[in-house]
């Protein structure tokens, strides 16, 4: 594993739609053979997944009385909130997918790094959370192109909690599912559960002890490192300005379709916005935190023009791959969804 240094003329990048793109850059222009990795830390920015409905996931009147980017990542997931008490990391790993999916791999070396500093309660636990003394700290997400694939997540240092419960509106089945009342009672800072002086140190400061830990180093210098260089960063604005630094792909289209339906599955929440003439499906659109390498547009375009009842949706849905394309997931509860507008 090497570094991958994602400072711009020896300064560090703060701008969270910049560092969001940063990840589909690498794996589909760049390709660094191997594993790499980077770590960063956004202004203050609400983050929502590529399949979510951002109008669903975030409270936009704050966002704007209080100055708070809005940007949407390339990975699935749920929404989260990020500002300068946040470290995000991200794997990069080029032609070799052999552990797609396997969160915990990817995860035990900020687990075993967190031990060295103190934290010896932290442990993954579910299907991408990482945590300590039962509350989430850090969330992962993976998105794949052919053999290559980012996987990383944020890591709660010294985050607003405040800000974070403002800024995220999450649904209520999603909550009651995991049988707790509000956002702040799931989620919890690393900081004071580390040892001195870690627990006293700046973001931007334990960002560097912690990178030491993840690659057994006793400076940076002794890194093996990639710096992003002014042909990386040419390719990556123009891919800002074509698309990710739109509000087209950062705020996405609230389509206003007459039904919303939604539930949290064991592969995250879906939800379906869709509309009806004649008993058939006319739009519909699949949002949610699901993580897939797969293309829920398929989904959709099957469920177009079909039989709004049991018999035409478990046909429509036959037609498609769910689990390729969605998660692993049986048609049925889908139905079921669908029919409960």
């Amino acid at each position: 594993m090497f570094l991958i240094d994602t400072s711009r003329n020896g300064k560090p990048v703060y701008n969270a739609i910049v560092n969001q793109s940063l990840d589909n850059y690498l794996v589909n222009d760049l390709k660094l053979p191997g594993h790499g990795l980077i770590m960063y830390i956004n202004n203050p920015s609400a983050i929502v997944g590529v399949h979510q409905n951002a109008y669903a996931e975030v409270n936009f009147p704050y966002l704007k009385d209080h100055k708070i980017q809005l940007v949407r990542r390339t990975s699935g997931g749920g929404a989260v909130y990020h500002d300068f008490g946040n470290l995000i990391f991200e794997n990069i790993v080029i032609d070799n997918d052999d552990h797609f999916g396997d969160y915990e791999y990817f995860a035990k070396p900020i687990v075993d790094a967190l031990h060295e500093m103190g934290a010896t309660g932290v442990e993954m636990r579910g299907r991408n959370d990482i945590v300590v003394d039962d509350k989430k700290f850090s969330g992962m997400t993976m998105f794949k192109v052919g053999h290559s694939y980012a996987a990383g997540g944020t890591l709660m240092f010294d985050l607003s909690m405040d800000t974070a419960s403002s800024v995220l509106t999450p649904e209520k089945d999603k909550l009651e599912s995991k049988g707790v009342k509000s956002v702040n009672k799931r989620i919890t800072n690393i900081k004071d559960y580390l040892d001195e002086p870690y627990k006293s140190m700046s973001a931007d400061e334990f960002k560097e002890e912690l990178l030491k830990k993840i690659f057994h180093a006793d400076s940076l210098e002794d890194i093996e490192t990639y710096h992003l260089n002014d042909h990386d960063w040419e390719v990556i604005d123009s891919r800002l300005k074509d698309k990710y630094d739109t509000d087209a792909w950062n705020y996405g289209e609230n389509p206003g379709f007459t039904n919303y339906v939604s539930k949290h599955f064991d592969i995250g929440t879906v939800a379906f916005n869709f509309s009806l003439k004649e008993n058939k499906i006319s739009d519909v659109k699949i949002y949610g935190d699901f993580i897939t390498g797969g293309d829920i547009h398929l989904i959709e375009k099957a469920l177009i023009n079909v039989e709004f009842d049991q018999a035409g949706l478990k046909k429509a849905f036959e037609k498609v791959d769910l689990k390729a394309n969605l998660g692993d997931i049986d048609a049925q509860p889908l139905i079921d969804l669908l029919l409960s507008k």
